[in-house]
């Protein structure tokens, strides 16, 4: 099989979703009735703290997402102009739809829509998993190029942090 020395692709930084003003009232009596109870006892840190934090909450719900690169070459896996080496790289996982005989082969897959996805597990302390939106049809070759560099694959699945902001609508 041929595989290309280059694979690149473009994907929004984050699906952005309508807010509705209700979304933002109830954010508000939040953040105020938390800072109201924080000064109540005493702890006006958390209270500026959690002033600040919704103020950004707000500020980020409404930010409209950047269009990232990606790129595997032959160094490594590159986001933007930061390159993560194979080296560095724990573990893969590439999440995509079954197909239809896989769907057969295996009878219990479920029907709904699975968003492709690219996750790596790399050395670092403040991001050790990364989750990368992916085209489906580049799946196949993500997959070979990162087992042709000896990265080793390890199922993964959207971590729970990601499925609490998904709840939450961001």
């Amino acid at each position: 099989m041929d595989m290309p020395n280059k694979l690149q692709w473009s994907a929004l930084e984050y699906e952005l979703k309508e807010k509705t003003p209700d979304w933002f009232w109830a954010l508000g009596i939040v953040v105020v009735a938390g800072a109201i109870a924080s000064i109540l006892f005493g702890n006006f840190f958390f209270a500026l703290l959690l002033v600040v934090s919704g103020v950004l909450m707000a500020f980020f719900s409404v930010k409209e997402p950047e269009n990232i690169t990606y790129e595997l070459n032959r160094m490594g896996f590159k986001i933007k102009n930061r390159i993560y080496p194979y080296e560095k790289i724990k573990s893969f996982w590439v999440q995509k739809n079954p197909t239809d005989e896989e769907r057969e082969l295996h009878g219990s897959l479920p029907e709904e829509e699975i968003r492709p996805t690219l996750f790596i597990k790399s050395e670092g302390w403040l991001m050790p998993i990364l989750s990368v939106p992916i085209e489906e049809e580049l799946a196949d070759n993500i997959r070979n190029i990162f087992r042709n560099h000896d990265v080793e694959e390890e199922k993964m699945k959207e971590h729970f942090s990601d499925a609490v902001m998904e709840f939450l609508g961001f």
